[in-house]
């Protein structure tokens, strides 16, 4: 699942930035990116791979005088693991790191592209920030467009966006996916969860579906057009329990999670009663009659099953390999067949041999 942090004045913000992200590693991504309002403008920088790699560039840049920032490790929903489809994804003007999935975003863009709006990248997030600068344009307020923009967008989301336009501020909106906001002093940080919060403070606002707001010099927090309470929480004592999320171990934690994973895994992937994967070409599965999967240990495992759920609904025949076997075998591969590798760490040995 995809990692959201972001900051405001706070000491160091850059280093929080990338700490942040930091924790959120144990949740897999395949690219990271953080947008900074340095000095009043607007610095986004990405890399594809490790978070190492994204380190090494952010390392290269003078920072002047850092204010506000987002962050974001991003695991594939729409487009490929590239440079422009990771996070933050930008405008003219702002930026947006978005957890979630927007399902009306090919409908959206169509109506934007006819406005002369250009996209960059395949990813239903863009849509986000192209929302509110098309709105802030007629907008009295930046809140008025921002609260135009998730009142236009339908799905999931966890979202913050910041700008040029409003240097001092974060927005942010959380809807489907989990956002938390902590507030010290004149400071204030977000996370998609608790990790990278623990030390800075002992209580914290995990927003509800529907809050939205913004933060400057204090915390501005909406349900709709109403004002909201905030209503604090405690947070885990230490970075191991807040990753283990109330549970005694993680191999517990992991059982139970498996029907919300499993959600938020199909989440974009599945329209009336078909399967969609945006980032293939139709074209690509005429033809297909036969699937082999190869695999180790538990992705091994998860591929039973895939063979077990595309035999009943997809009437394709699958065999599932042994990678450690395959490799040394001379195997019969089906020129019309789909050859499916599945790696747990993605860095498999056997796996990636065949």
């Amino acid at each position: 699942m995809c990692g959201i942090v972001g900051a405001k004045n706070i000491p160091n913000l850059v280093d929080y930035l990338l700490e942040g992200l930091r924790e959120l590693e144990y949740r897999g991504y395949d690219s990271a990116g953080i947008g900074v309002i340095d000095n009043g403008q607007l610095k986004v920088v990405k890399a594809v791979g490790k978070l190492d790699n994204l380190v090494r560039k952010v390392m290269k840049i003078q920072w002047e005088d850092p204010s506000v920032g987002i962050g974001h490790t991003r695991w594939a929903t729409h487009g490929k693991p590239t440079e422009i489809n990771a996070h933050p994804h930008t405008g003219e003007f702002s930026c947006v790191v978005h957890n979630g999935i927007i399902e009306n975003y090919q409908k959206l863009k169509q109506e934007l592209e006819k406005e002369n709006i250009s996209f960059l990248s395949q990813t239903d997030t863009e849509v986000i920030v192209r929302l509110f600068e098309h709105f802030h344009d007629g907008a009295e307020t930046g809140e008025e467009a921002f609260y135009k923009t998730i009142s236009t967008i339908e799905g999931a989301y966890a979202i913050l966006l910041i700008s040029e336009k409003e240097p001092e501020r974060i927005y942010f909106a959380k809807k489907g996916s989990p956002l938390i906001l902590l507030q010290k002093d004149e400071s204030f940080l977000f996370a998609s969860s608790d990790t990278p919060l623990i030390g800075w403070g002992e209580k914290a606002i995990y927003l509800e579906d529907g809050e939205w707001g913004w933060v400057d010099t204090q915390i501005h927090l909406f349900k709709g057009k109403e004002k909201a309470p905030f209503h604090f929480r405690p947070l885990p004592p230490t970075r191991t329990s807040a990753q283990k999320e109330g549970y005694r171990f993680f191999m517990e934690k992991e059982i139970y999670e498996q029907p919300r994973v499993m959600e938020e895994f199909l989440l974009g992937r599945i329209e009336d009663d078909k399967v969609v994967f945006p980032e293939i070409e139709p074209e690509f599965w005429e033809g297909l009659s036969s699937i082999v999967i190869s695999a180790c240990g538990t992705s091994y495992h998860a591929g039973l099953v895939g063979k077990y759920l595309i035999e009943r609904y997809a009437k394709i025949p699958v065999d599932v390999e042994v990678a450690s076997e395959l490799r040394y075998r001379e195997p019969i591969i089906d020129k019309n067949g789909l050859f499916v590798v599945i790696s747990q760490s993605g860095e498999t040995a056997d796996t990636l041999e065949t």
